[in-house]
């Protein structure tokens, strides 16, 4: 795979000294990684305590890649919306995390709490990491496979990190699709990220980027269209610029679908298969990016 997980692999591997080819259906930008609202947020995944040590190496990792313009990491400060005044799980996980005082939060909400996050803008950040593995001399191939065994057939270890196509190619039937819709708006000048899991029906969430903000979402279980829906977009916008006014006017750029490969537990663990390590590195759901350097860290150590 050529999304996040499959390409943090693939550079961790290079620095620890190992030969690395990709296989993969699709390469970047088109990868679910490529569509991903992308900021630091443990989002439809877990186990809880896992993801907890996943998310915090993944966030120290792409601090380490914040003075690289090309990589394309931002840090923004972050309001989550809350139903009332317990801090979330992963709050103590943050040292810049509080409780909202109240003329932080949007009308009508009592609840928040601010954190600082980081942005990964994808459309720079995923051609910057396939570049560095390229250049670091990967080799990257464009191949559908018929089954796992062909990639155990031709290498001395395998790492799957296919998001949802691990639902074929390990396979594992409790691997489902949850479909996004995300909207990219010309930014109006704005620099906080809003996320609200709490208000009814889907999660809305306001992520500002240099240039532009990923206007969110929908989490439709086991829907697999990759069209825009029309009324999905109208209720995005309505959503958000309820939580943010300034937006009420930005110009439309985009509209972007993509699946999220969810699965009930994420899968990080090793396996051998005639004689030769698989190691598995999928199920991230709404995390990937988020999680994507712990993961990768952990799955490689496991060679």
């Amino acid at each position: 795979g050529s999304g996040v997980a499959g390409l943090s692999c693939a550079r961790l591997l290079q620095e620890a000294g190992h030969r690395v080819e990709i296989w993969a259906r699709e390469r970047p930008p088109r990868t679910t990684s490529n569509v991903a609202a992308a900021f630091w947020y443990p989002y439809r995944v877990s186990p809880a305590d896992r993801v907890h040590a996943w998310a915090r190496a993944s966030f120290a990792a792409f601090e380490r890649l914040l003075p690289i313009a090309e990589a394309g990491i931002l840090r923004r400060e972050a309001l989550e919306l809350l139903a009332g005044p317990v801090e979330p799980s992963w709050a103590a996980l943050l040292p810049k995390s509080r409780p909202a005082r109240s003329d932080e939060l949007p009308a009508g909400h009592r609840f928040g709490q601010i954190f600082e996050s980081l942005v990964v803008e994808t459309p720079r950040y995923i051609p910057w990491l396939c570049d560095a593995f390229l250049a670091a001399g990967g080799t990257l191939v464009e191949r559908a496979l018929g089954g796992i065994d062909e990639a155990l057939a031709a290498a001395d270890a395998v790492f799957l990190c296919a998001g949802l196509g691990a639902r074929e190619l390990a396979p594992d039937p409790s691997v489902s699709p949850v479909r996004g819709q995300i909207l990219r708006v010309r930014n109006p000048g704005l620099d906080r990220v809003i996320v609200d899991e709490h208000g009814e029906g889907a999660i809305t969430y306001v992520v500002p980027r240099a240039q532009d903000v990923i206007l969110g979402g929908t989490s439709d279980e086991g829907d697999e269209r990759l069209a825009a829906d029309p009324a999905a977009t109208a209720a995005i916008l309505e959503r958000c610029v309820a939580l943010e006014p300034r937006l009420r006017d930005a110009p439309l750029l985009e509209v972007l679908v993509g699946l999220r490969p969810c699965r009930p537990t994420v899968r990080v663990e090793r396996e051998e298969r005639g004689g030769t390590p698989l190691i598995h590195n999928y199920g991230h759901g709404g995390a990937g990016i988020t999680l994507s350097w712990g993961c990768a860290a952990e799955a490689v150590g496991l060679l």
